[in-house]
C-alpha cells in the first residue's frame, strides 16, 4: 500500500542528480517543484538553481517548474531562470502533470519530476506514470502543515529504506 508513495529514486539534492545519465536514457524534460527542493520556500532563484537551469537546457532537456504556490511566487523564481511554468497546480493532482507535459512536448516515457514531498510531488508523478525522484528538503524551516506531512513521510520512507538499501537509492 505505501509503495504507491515510494519515489523512483530518492537522493539528499537535486544538484546531485546525473542528469546527463537521464538525458542518454532518452529523458527530454524534467519538472521540478521550487519550494525546498532547489531554494528555501519563498527564495528566489539563486546562483545553482540559475546554473543548473542553464546546464539542462544545454542538454537539451525541457524545463518547466509546477507549484501549488500562487503565480507572483512563481513567476519571481521564474524570472531568473527562464523556463516554463505552471502555478496553482494542485499537486497531487494528475492535471498539472499532464499539462506540464503537454507545454514541454514529452509524455510519461521521457519524463522526470523532481521534488520534496511524498504525498503532493511524487505521489501525483508516480499517479500519472512520471519518473520520480524525491530530493531532501533545501530547509528544514517549513510552514506547519508541511511540517505535520513530514511526519507521516518519516514513516513512508522508513519502509521505502527497507526495500532500498541505500547505494541503491541515489543518495
Amino acid at each position: 500500500m505505501l509503495e504507491r508513495f515510494y519515489p523512483d529514486i530518492y537522493i539528499s539534492s537535486a544538484y546531485k542528480i546525473d542528469f546527463q545519465k537521464y538525458y542518454d536514457s532518452g529523458y527530454r524534460g524534467v519538472i521540478f517543484d521550487i519550494d525546498n527542493t532547489l531554494v528555501p520556500h519563498g527564495a528566489p532563484a539563486d546562483a545553482d538553481s540559475i546554473s543548473l537551469v542553464e546546464r539542462l537546457k544545454e542538454m537539451g532537456f525541457g524545463v518547466l517548474f509546477l507549484s501549488n504556490n500562487k503565480e507572483p511566487r512563481v513567476k519571481m523564481f521564474n524570472d531568473a531562470v527562464h523556463a516554463q511554468y505552471i502555478y496553482k497546480a494542485g499537486k497531487p493532482s494528475k492535471k498539472g502533470y499532464i499539462k506540464a507535459m503537454e507545454l514541454l512536448g514529452t509524455d510519461r516515457e521521457n519524463t522526470l519530476f523532481v521534488g520534496d514531498q511524498l504525498f503532493t510531488d511524487v505521489w501525483g508523478a508516480r499517479n500519472t506514470g512520471i519518473f520520480s525522484i524525491l530530493v531532501q528538503p533545501v530547509n528544514k524551516k517549513e510552514e506547519i502543515q508541511i511540517v505535520l506531512k513530514r511526519y507521516l513521510e518519516k514513516v513512508v520512507l522508513a519502509f521505502y529504506k527497507r526495500k532500498h538499501p541505500r547505494e541503491k537509492s541515489g543518495q
